[in-house]
C-alpha cells in the first residue's frame, strides 16, 4: 500500500469534519475581525482616540477585544451598516437621475437660452435672469419652460 492509502486510513471521518469545523471558525473569526475594524473607523460619533483605542484593543488581544467590541457596541454596527447602504445607494440613484436627465453642460444651457431669445420666446430681462441661474449652477429648465408657457 501507498502512503496516501494509510493517511487515509488514520485520519477518520470525524477527524476530518473537526478539522473543517474549525477551519469554519477561524475563518468567521477573521470576517469578524474585519466587520469590527471597518465599524471602528465608520462610526463619526467615535473621537480619534476612542478610533485608536479600540483599534489597539483589538490588535493586542484579538479575539478579548472583538468580543468586547462586539459586546459593547455590536448593537449599532448593524444600524451603522444600514445607514452607510442607505447613503451609497441614494448617491446612486442622485447619480442615475443626473446622468439620466441629460447632463447638459452650463454652455448647452446657454446656447438653447440664446436661440430662445433670437426666436423672440423670452425677453432679454427673462435671458439675463436664466443666464444668471445657469452660471450660478441652477438649471435654467422650470424658468425658461415657464416663460415660454407664458408666451
Amino acid at each position: 500500500m501507498s502512503a496516501q492509502t494509510y493517511l487515509a486510513y488514520d485520519y477518520p471521518l470525524l477527524s476530518v469534519f473537526w478539522s473543517m469545523f474549525l477551519f469554519f471558525l477561524w475563518i468567521m473569526w477573521f470576517v469578524l475581525l474585519f466587520r469590527v475594524i471597518v465599524d471602528i473607523f465608520r462610526d463619526d460619533a467615535l473621537s480619534g482616540w476612542g478610533k485608536a483605542g479600540w483599534l489597539v484593543f483589538t490588535i493586542v488581544l484579538p479575539f478579548l477585544g472583538v468580543f468586547v467590541y462586539v459586546i459593547a457596541r455590536g448593537k449599532n454596527m448593524g444600524h451603522r451598516e444600514v445607514r452607510q447602504a442607505r447613503a451609497q445607494q441614494e448617491e446612486f440613484n442622485t447619480y442615475i437621475r443626473e446622468t439620466a436627465a441629460g447632463g447638459r453642460s452650463s454652455a448647452d444651457e446657454l446656447a438653447k437660452l440664446s436661440e430662445i431669445r433670437a426666436r423672440g420666446d423670452i425677453t432679454d430681462e427673462e435671458f439675463r435672469r436664466a443666464k444668471d441661474l445657469v452660471l450660478a449652477g441652477h438649471g435654467p429648465a422650470e424658468h425658461s419652460g415657464s416663460a415660454s408657457a407664458h408666451r
